[in-house]
């Protein structure tokens, strides 16, 4: 019975994702709707090759674009003062970044003052090591970020999990992505939902939106297409309205632009951001 509701669920989710492309091709739709994203953000981790070869000159490109949060994945050998002032200096702000369970275990509290000097308030764990993907080790991570959580709480950070597919894997009845969920404290874990690796296991991302009110703080808005490619927002198959519509049930805040392997970085972002800005949910 559990395989068949997975099943079905599969389908219903890729059924609903063909028939509304991005908002795309609907005005009539659109039209009803009232609601923006406000702030666009952009996980930067899509510019890294940019970012090591002109770090300031990005950000100003970024930020010229329309783009105003920035969650970071590494700070390019640059002081926590070095990277609040190149943030000022474009008027943006640094809600997240993605800091690795290695970091988190070893020296949490650099990484606390860190984030609390550039004003984030969220520390991202953003994967685990394929050889730390088994049942009980999904525990321990749980464990572990409870533990961090109450860490970082004193210093008004919340930790947070973002996901890719291998989460979802199952063991029995109970996806990987359950335990994390229901093991950890929703006063003291928050979850990144990345759009493109939920739709890439084929699972129906309102499943969880509903499941578990409140626990989604983040979103990467990350497309794809229907040949199962990554491709820039706008150009695949997920439906984004329908999903930002569950902003005020799922504890939507921040909503990071991201693509993986984009080849030209700018015109990705370009095309993305313009889709964000004019949909309508």
């Amino acid at each position: 019975m559990t395989q068949y509701r997975h099943q079905n669920s599969r389908r219903h989710f890729l059924q609903r994702s063909i028939l509304l492309t991005a908002g795309c091709g609907l005005p009539p739709l659109l039209a009803a709707q009232t609601r923006q994203v406000e702030r666009i953000g952009l996980q930067l981790y899509t510019l890294r090759e940019e970012l090591s070869r002109d770090f300031d000159g990005t950000l100003a490109r970024v930020a010229a674009l329309g783009y105003r949060e920035m969650e970071f994945a590494g700070y390019y050998d640059r002081s926590a003062a070095e990277i609040k002032r190149a943030l000022d200096d474009n008027g943006l702000s640094s809600p997240a970044a993605h800091i690795q369970m290695t970091a988190v275990r070893s020296d949490l509290q650099r990484e606390i003052d860190f984030a609390a000097e550039i004003g984030q308030r969220y520390i991202v764990v953003p994967s685990i090591a394929a050889s730390e993907r088994g049942t009980d080790d999904y525990k321990r991570h749980a464990e572990t970020l409870n533990r961090a959580g109450e860490m970082t709480q004193a210093a008004g950070i919340k930790m947070a999990y973002h996901n890719h597919s291998f989460e979802f894997e199952r063991a029995g009845n109970r996806a990987h992505y359950d335990t994390l969920l229901e093991e950890t404290a929703p006063e003291l874990v928050d979850f990144e939902l990345d759009l493109f690796w939920i739709a890439n296991a084929g699972v129906d991302p309102m499943l969880y939106l509903d499941g578990h009110p409140g626990r989604f703080s983040m979103l990467h808005v990350k497309d794809r297409d229907q040949f199962g490619r990554m491709t820039s927002v706008g150009s695949g198959t997920i439906n984004f309205a329908e999903i930002f519509s569950q902003a005020d049930t799922a504890g939507f805040k921040h909503f990071f632009i991201e693509h993986d392997n984009p080849g030209d970085g700018f015109a990705s972002i370009a095309r993305s951001i313009y889709t964000v800005r004019n949909l309508q949910f």
